[in-house]
């Protein structure tokens, strides 16, 4: 069975078929219950699987005191997990979170690839060691996820939302409730799976509403005054209710009396005067304080005890105990501002009549519909950061809105653990600049009209991604982090060796950051705590870092001050520190996105250092197998040159080499496919394969197939390309075998250079049967042979034919006197100037004079 249709397992949680055997007991264990009869008028029960689902988060969340939960199922698309069941929070608000993949860096996925259970106790927990999930949801709530297996075969993840409690780690208890929940879900699952139906998920999620938090129950006694003979009588619920034993014989007015403060019993007796004295069927309300100050109400009314009837005969009365709920229409109507309150999916459950004035529209046609569906200007990507605040967060929530052309209204959200209570007033147009909110109904399609909101980190993570080397990140954080928060200095120091030692700074003026250089670990300095601790620490003036730290040397600037710790799955990076030229506060939401921003600095960072330790063995390897001279003969001048790129590794497989041998002097260039340490190593056994073969007398031919049967022997996941030449330095005779690399060049004496065209074969590495075919040539006295990689020639977005005829005229244009070396230099020139260059390049010049030089 795959479900794929979320609307028809709508409303799942009202019947609960197979799941309502799974009831958590306080040691978080699942014990058995009697499935229930199916109750009546429930004419469709949902499908088993969301069933089972939605039953599980329920219990979990309840058991856990959470606010919101859901499961992750595993879908038909290897590798990705679905969000299957959604319980406590609007769907469309979280859509971003439906799909997770299980290689990404977040708790669902960490759960389902370990197998282990994940418990974040609070925003601080999750941002040292999940800060890309609170880069995309910088709000203070504590997160639990436990995998959802049975035996080897791994079905999901359960999770589960509730407030945060810092510095409080998640109970033994609670850790226990989640993992038993999980635990029996799993085994349902391998039931149906064995049952041979296909447990996974390929739709949207199903939609959950959670039970109301337990109240005291409304109860409603009832009371009848005979004002003819004076008796007042009452039924048990209002004894219950006033807390009389009804078995006393306690007269109900009496006990009425008793109980009431006693200006509710003369405005009891005045009720009762004006019921019985009207004349007409009609009914008066008062409000009571009960024994126990909860507020009650009276109603009552009058009836005729004999045909015709008159005045003041009989009263019958209802006495409601209003308990707790929110009985707050009438107060809430006297209020000059707007009130409603949403559930926790968004759909209004009460508003009055001034909300109603605001919205525009009737209570009939609000109450029980989602909020921005039903209200168009509040349905913009502008608010949804702001209704998910509220819904994770316990702290109020407050914004302005665009509710017409020249309409603004302040909205105030104060979460709560059953929904949402909003008020709303109308508010002046706010001093932003022209055109920079939302108008209604347009979106956000133009940069006129895009609203200010809190900065997400989608382009410094997706520019995080593509930057390599320390110097890179630090780039990219200057680019796209200041500006967002409008600092104007950074500073990011590494740690090595119990020392900070600082490896970028911007803004700062020169020489100021000198002595923080190399700085211990035993420091008393914010840098230095702020690592140490783990904890960000900010300043909203100088002063107020003065303060903190006395004695510490100042700038000129008289700004605010932020210290981020880069802190990497655990292990301390460095610093990051923020300078910002006007104090300032920092909101809470402030300092969660940046403390999560800085565990994604701290993640780039450390990858970088990977990068850079294993760069700076590859070099070492290429310098340790690249020819660091050339053989010196008389009838033939050879010069290489090799330039790594600036992209990546900056460290590629492009050899080149010149062998002395029995048949002549062999000359030979190569690339091999990819970069890093691997691809030189690769280099440095072929070119070793390449010296030996030649060495030991082989054809040219012979040298090049015995070089890709070894390539295909070693089986590194790699091809290359290579040319090789042999060349009789007296009668320069030429022999030139080639596979699958760039054709050579070859200068005439007169200037004239060709683009040769040898024979060739497929790269190596490929085929085990490839055959090269040999080429004869001939140089003259005076003639320049020149072999190249692809990286000289080669230009994003341009033919690659464009290149090598730009490499020809440049060639052919070059002075006679120029020494080969100088020509050489001149060749690559235009490279090194390019600052952007993806792949390494090597240049071999081979010149023959008729005499020694």
């Amino acid at each position: 069975m795959r479900c794929t249709a979320a609307g028809e397992h709508a409303g799942c949680v009202t019947w609960y078929r197979a799941a309502g055997q799974l009831p958590l007991s306080e040691s978080g264990a699942m014990s058995e219950r009697p499935t229930p009869e199916r109750p009546r008028g429930i004419d469709r029960v949902p499908d088993e699987l969301p069933l089972m689902l939605a039953q599980t988060t329920v219990r979990a969340i309840e058991g856990v005191g959470g606010y919101a939960g859901g499961v992750y199922l595993r879908s038909s698309t290897p590798g990705l997990l679905r969000l299957a069941v959604l319980a406590g929070l609007p769907g469309r608000l979280f859509r971003p979170w439906w799909r997770m993949h299980v290689n990404r860096p977040f708790p669902v996925a960490e759960a389902h690839r370990s197998g282990q259970a994940i418990h974040l106790a609070d925003a601080e927990e999750a941002m040292r060691r999940f800060p890309q999930l609170m880069a995309g949801l910088p709000f203070p709530f504590g997160s639990l996820y436990a995998p959802v297996v049975s035996g080897r075969e791994r079905f999901g993840v359960l999770a589960v939302l509730r407030a945060a409690t810092p510095g409080t780690p998640v109970s033994h208890a609670d850790r226990l409730r989640l993992h038993n929940a999980a635990k029996w879900l799993g085994a349902a699952l391998a039931r149906l799976s064995d049952d041979g139906r296909t447990v996974e998920w390929d739709g949207e999620p199903v939609p959950v509403q959670l039970p109301t938090v337990t109240t005291t129950p409304v109860r409603v006694g009832n009371v009848e005054w005979n004002l003819d003979r004076g008796v007042v009588s009452a039924d048990d619920e209002l004894y219950g209710i006033l807390g009389v034993d009804s078995a006393t014989g306690a007269d109900a007015f009496e006990a009425l009396a008793e109980r009431l403060a006693p200006e509710d019993v003369y405005g009891l007796w005045i009720v009762a005067r004006q019921v019985a004295e009207s004349g007409t069927p009609t009914s008066h309300r008062i409000r009571l304080q009960g024994p126990d100050s909860r507020p009650h109400l009276l109603e009552f009314s009058w009836r005729a005890d004999r045909p015709g009837g008159g005045p003041g005969t009989r009263l019958t009365g209802s006495l409601v105990d209003l308990g707790t709920g929110p009985i707050v229409g009438e107060a809430t109507d006297r209020l000059p501002r707007g009130v409603f309150s949403l559930d926790r999916l968004g759909r209004i459950t009460y508003l009055n009549h001034s909300a109603e004035t605001l919205l525009g529209r009737p209570q009939a046609e609000l109450v029980g519909r989602v909020l921005w569906e039903v209200v168009p200007w509040f349905d913009n990507d502008a608010y949804e950061d702001h209704y998910r605040a509220a819904l994770l967060s316990s702290d109020p929530v407050h914004f302005l809105a665009r509710g017409g052309a020249d309409d603004w209204v302040s909205v105030s959200l104060y979460p709560g653990h059953g929904g949402l209570t909003a008020t709303l007033t109308a508010a002046e147009q706010p001093p932003y600049r022209p055109g920079s909110m939302v108008l209604p109904g347009t979106g956000l399609g133009s940069t006129a009209d895009q609203a200010p909101a809190p900065y997400r980190p989608v382009a410094l993570a997706i520019a995080l991604t593509e930057a390599v080397t320390a110097r890179q990140v630090s780039a990219v954080v200057t680019e796209e982090l200041l500006p967002a928060f409008g600092g104007r200095q950074l500073a990011i120091y590494l740690m090595s060796e119990r020392h900070l030692y600082l490896a970028w700074e911007t803004g700062f003026p020169q020489g100021f950051l000198s002595p923080f250089d190399g700085v211990g670990l035993d420091a008393r300095l914010p840098g230095v705590e702020t690592l140490t601790s783990g904890r960000p620490i900010f300043f909203e003036s100088m002063e107020r870092l003065a303060e903190a730290y006395p004695g510490i040397p100042m700038d000129a600037n008289v700004g605010a001050r932020a210290f981020l710790p880069l802190i990497a799955s655990g292990r301390p990076v460095g610093t990051c520190i923020l300078g910002f030229d006007q104090p300032r506060d920092f909101s809470a939401e402030e300092r969660t996105v940046l403390t999560a921003l800085a565990g994604l600095i701290a993640q780039a960072l450390e990858r970088a250092q990977r990068y850079d330790t294993e760069a700076a063995l590859a070099r070492g390897l290429q310098d340790a197998l690249l020819p660091h001279r050339l053989p010196v003969l008389q009838n033939v001048d050879t010069v290489g040159r090799y330039l790594p790129g600036t992209q990546g590794m900056e460290v590629g497989g492009d050899w080149y080499d010149v062998v002395e041998t029995d048949q002549g002097l062999a000359l030979v260039i190569g690339d091999v496919q990819g970069h890093g340490v691997s691809a030189a190593a690769t280099m440095g056994q072929l070119r070793s394969a390449v010296r030996a073969f030649a060495l030991s007398g082989h054809d040219p031919q012979e040298v090049m197939s015995g070089t890709n049967g070894l390539l295909i022997d070693l089986d590194p996941g790699q091809f290359a390309s290579c040319c090789y030449v042999l060349l009789d330095p007296e009668t320069g005779s030429t022999q030139a075998v080639r596979a699958g690399h760039p054709q050579p060049l070859l200068r005439h004496p007169d200037g004239g250079t060709d683009v040769l065209d040898l024979r060739g074969g497929v790269v190596l590495g490929v085929d085990v049967k490839a055959a090269y075919p040999v080429t004869e040539l001939f140089l003259e006295p005076g003639a320049v042979l020149a072999l190249y990689t692809d990286g000289l020639v080669e230009e994003a977005g341009v033919d690659i034919d464009l290149g090598i005829d730009r490499l020809r005229s440049t060639l052919e244009a070059e002075i006679g006197s120029a020494s080969l070396a100088e020509t050489a230099d001149h060749l690559i020139r235009k490279a090194t100037q390019a600052p952007d260059r993806p792949d390494d390049i090597a240049l071999l010049l081979a010149a023959r004079w008729a005499e020694a030089s």
